[in-house]
């Protein structure tokens, strides 16, 4: 699995590198898969099947932009502008295991609440992984990231949740980045072994989410911009170990 989070920070962090205005989501998505085939890997989202979808995803990255939350299909009709902000979700599969991870990317200069908005995902991410350890219950680290959240006037999204990972994509148990009475009635105690993959999605606005109607992009009701982080993290003696953490 170090292999695989090795292969997502390294496309990941070429993305970022070049997601400028001009740029389209389509070349992004290019790019990833070059990358993934020369590392050997297996693109984890490309031809992923939904119930509410048509067709399979198309893309070995989801892009999403602006109020698109999670699931925004690369297309060379997407092209990046000065004040976007774009979420880029990726995972790899290789020799079997799975990595995972996202961030989300301001295209040239945005806003003062968006600039806010991402650095307060980024922060809320951050908080889960400085808390994560043997013999924490994760209602305690998700009540500390839906606090910060919203303390900075921002909102978490409630349809979508982290996950365990390993030899799939998405394994038990689910890692919500909120406190609600399901967790509480079932918490779930980190032990030492366990992989999850911990991705807070943070509305500007309120959290409701709806699909469109090509059945894979979620956008926020209100119009509103998301953002989105994510790490593949493995709970180790003392703490946890970030797999998908640039080097």
């Amino acid at each position: 699995m170090r292999r695989a989070g090795v292969v997502v920070a390294d496309v990941l962090s070429e993305l970022q590198r070049i997601a400028a205005p001009g740029v389209t989501t389509a070349d992004l998505d290019g790019v990833a898969l070059r990358m993934t085939a020369d590392a050997g890997a297996e693109a984890l989202f490309k031809g992923v099947r939904s119930p509410q979808a048509r067709r399979p995803f198309p893309g070995a990255i989801c892009a999403s932009v602006n109020e698109e939350v999670v699931h925004g299909i690369p297309s060379d009709k997407t092209v990046l502008k000065a004040g976007d902000v774009l979420s880029i979700d990726f995972g790899v599969r290789i020799n079997g295991y799975c990595g995972d991870a996202a961030v989300t990317v301001p295209i040239g200069e945005i806003s003062d609440v968006n600039r806010n908005l991402v650095d307060t995902t980024r922060e809320v991410l951050g908080i889960a992984i400085a808390m994560a350890r043997p013999g924490v219950r994760w209602s305690q680290v998700a009540g500390r990231m839906q606090e910060h959240a919203e303390t900075r006037g921002f909102s978490v999204v409630r349809d979508f949740v982290g996950h365990g990972i390993g030899s799939r994509m998405h394994e038990d148990p689910k890692v919500p980045n909120f406190v609600s009475d399901d967790l509480l009635a079932d918490d779930i105690l980190l032990t030492e072994g366990m992989v999850l993959a911990v991705e807070p999605m943070i509305n500007a606005g309120g959290y409701a989410v709806r699909t469109l109607g090509n059945g894979w992009t979620v956008v926020t009701k209100d119009g509103k911009c998301s953002a989105h982080f994510e790490h593949t993290i493995a709970i180790v003696k003392g703490g946890c170990e970030v797999l998908t953490r640039e080097r």
